[in-house]
């Protein structure tokens, strides 16, 4: 497949793997960009800067592919070295920088400044034209079937990828929704030249999550997952479970909750614990609504080329309809 995204990217398919905490590591990364895709290495996932280092070190042990590092920045009391992470992965030359969250423009640059290619991440075209007049080489988009933070406008990806195609220079890159081959190429029939996958990538063999919270993924449906934080106008999509059903009830209470009453249920730490020890219950499960496409647990490998012989496949219906 050749797009505007693959030749930037040098990717042999236009699929990158979404920069998930605490799911981006090395193992996942490493297939998916082995595969032909663009592994995405998080950052933040990482405790420290220098322990980003050795993740990048050890995903080029594992590929000789290219990938590339997520960079998130949000809003908090005791922000990361944010600096710091950056700099590792400039200096270990990794070639594709994903950026996400608000004020970008330093990050953007200095890595620009470093020769990296930088997709940001956003979930509305005026956030992505803004990404674009700083400088990105694509703009990943959001639409509001994702899984994690989809933004405020409640725009779906059918909506949202079209405008953006139509008001961007850059290429786009289609995110929420996506499993399969076939909603590849819906997307790119609305002008997105690559598709981004998170909660997909998250039910493969090489994503380092427990069996238990993969099982939970496959057997999700479109209506299993719930909007969280709506309350405190910081929309999240998770998977629907005791914790996510719990948070939304406190929200929804007279009196209504802040985000220091939802923290011991919404903590990073606990939500890690759970997708490592497999307690679906016990922690968030950020997932999409792409679960109800979800049927099985393939390796990256066998994901993608069936994702490629499904669009296609669904190409060639469409084409062969354009002809009766």
């Amino acid at each position: 497949m050749r797009t505007r995204v693959t030749a930037l990217l040098k990717i042999r398919y236009p699929i990158i793997q979404g920069g998930m905490q605490w799911v981006g590591r090395a193992e996942l990364a490493s297939a998916v960009s082995h595969a032909g895709g663009l592994g995405i290495l998080t950052s933040l996932t990482q405790p420290t800067p220098q322990a980003l280092g050795e993740e990048i070190d050890r995903c080029r042990r594992m590929t000789s592919e290219p990938f590339g590092v997520n960079l998130t920045v949000l809003p908090t009391a005791n922000p990361p070295r944010y600096d710091d992470y950056l700099g590792v992965a400039i200096d270990r030359q990794v070639p594709v920088l994903e950026t996400a969250g608000s004020n970008m423009a330093t990050f953007i640059a200095r890595a620009k400044a470093a020769g990296m290619v930088v997709v940001h991440k956003c979930t509305s075209v005026r956030h992505a034209l803004s990404a674009q007049a700083h400088g990105v080489d694509a703009v990943s988009i959001d639409g509001f079937e994702a899984a994690g933070h989809a933004g405020e406008d409640d725009i779906g990806a059918l909506v949202l990828i079209r405008i953006a195609a139509r008001r961007l220079a850059v290429p786009v890159v289609a995110s929420g929704g996506i499993a399969d081959g076939a909603a590849m190429a819906a997307v790119m029939a609305l002008g997105a030249e690559g598709v981004n996958m998170g909660t997909r990538f998250c039910a493969t063999q090489e994503a380092p999550l427990h069996p238990n919270i993969k099982r939970a993924l496959v057997s999700a449906t479109e209506r299993d997952t719930k909007l969280i934080f709506r309350t405190l106008r910081n929309t999240g999509r998770v998977l629907r479970n005791a914790i996510s059903e719990e948070v939304v009830a406190r929200e929804q209470a007279p009196g209504g909750a802040t985000f220091p009453d939802l923290h011991p249920l919404v903590a990073g730490a606990r939500g890690r614990s759970a997708l490592e020890r497999g307690a679906v219950d016990d922690g968030l499960v950020w997932a999409g609504q792409s679960v109800g496409v979800i049927d099985d647990l393939p390796t990256c490998g066998d994901l993608i080329a069936r994702m490629v012989a499904e669009y296609r496949e669904a190409i060639a219906r469409c084409q062969a309809a354009a002809l009766e």
